[in-house]
């Protein structure tokens, strides 16, 4: 089956999630050395001082941290708990598969609970019954921050979206698809997410001065059956509908700002694997909102 035709009938309404936390290495132990003091007698010309001297440590870059009232450096909970955890829970452990396709890893049996972050159950890595095919497990870093932390969202494996699209219905047999069609799914995915944060960071830029620490994302879902209202008066003058919509919140330094994301058909990019053409504005929840999308909409009349 060519792969076109398994972007648009797949590519849409699959909403998988993203992003996660790590540690950072430990740094190395320099341990220092006895040495014993040299005879009167003795010649140092020549001699290398040893290992342990300072003039063997390797300098560290300096970090450049973000401004103090930025999320990451918000201390922990006053009663000497731990915080609970941040975002999905299919984020947590994920970088454990970013980079790295050898690992193996499968949500406990049982876990059905739906994560309100992005409507989605925890993150099962398991091939599926009767799959034609392996799978890789591997997860790719999104350039999207993620609220509460200093990481970003992680994007599924293509393995996590084979078992969401039969979570959703959809049977292989049905479209007969190929290891290599769910690779060029899974880069159109991710490409559609990254398109979508930079229209959003564009919207962000009005209200820069609000929150220097810059915009992260805190939640999203899928409403494809939702249309907007926008949606529907395209639809009314003639256009089509959009095939999928996604709600997503936005952190804006503590404020949560909700985006109204709808898709639609477009060409696919075989070399930037970009194939929807996004709709991205922030939703009429607020009377800030309201002005942006006034001075967008007069920007784009008179330009």
């Amino acid at each position: 089956m060519p792969a076109n035709n398994a972007f648009s009938g797949l590519g849409r309404g699959w909403s998988v999630g993203m992003g996660s936390t790590t540690s950072s290495p430990a740094p190395t132990t320099v341990q220092a050395q006895a040495i014993a003091a040299p005879s009167s007698s003795a010649s140092v010309v020549g001699v290398t001082p040893p290992e342990g001297c300072p003039m063997h440590k390797v300098q560290e870059p300096v970090k450049v941290a973000p401004p103090s009232g930025c999320p990451m450096h918000q201390g922990g909970s006053p009663t000497g708990e731990e915080p609970a955890a941040v975002g999905p829970v299919h984020q947590n452990g994920a970088y454990e598969f970013v980079g790295c396709p050898m690992k193996t890893g499968a949500a406990g049996k049982g876990q059905t609970d739906i994560d309100p972050t992005n409507m989605m159950p925890p993150p099962n890595q398991l091939p599926a019954q009767d799959q034609p095919f392996p799978l890789p497990l591997n997860r790719e870093e999104s350039t999207i921050p993620r609220a509460g932390t200093d990481k970003n969202w992680v994007y599924p494996s293509e393995q996590m979206f084979w078992n969401a699209m039969l979570r959703k219905g959809w049977r292989w047999k049905e479209e007969d698809l190929g290891q290599q069609d769910m690779s060029n799914i899974i880069k159109i995915h991710n490409t559609n997410n990254e398109q979508a944060w930079q229209e959003i960071l564009k919207w962000e830029a009005l209200r820069a001065r609000e929150c220097p620490c810059g915009p992260s994302l805190k939640r999203f879902g899928g409403k494809a059956k939702e249309f907007s209202p926008r949606a529907r008066m395209r639809h009314w003058m003639g256009y089509e509908l959009p095939f999928d919509r996604h709600d997503w919140i936005v952190d804006r330094c503590g404020k949560e700002v909700r985006y109204v994301i709808d898709y639609y058909d477009g060409e696919v990019n075989k070399d930037t694997y970009q194939f929807s053409i996004l709709d991205v504005r922030p939703a009429f929840d607020s009377v800030d909102a309201i002005w942006d999308r006034m001075k967008v909409a007069w920007w784009r009349w008179t330009s």
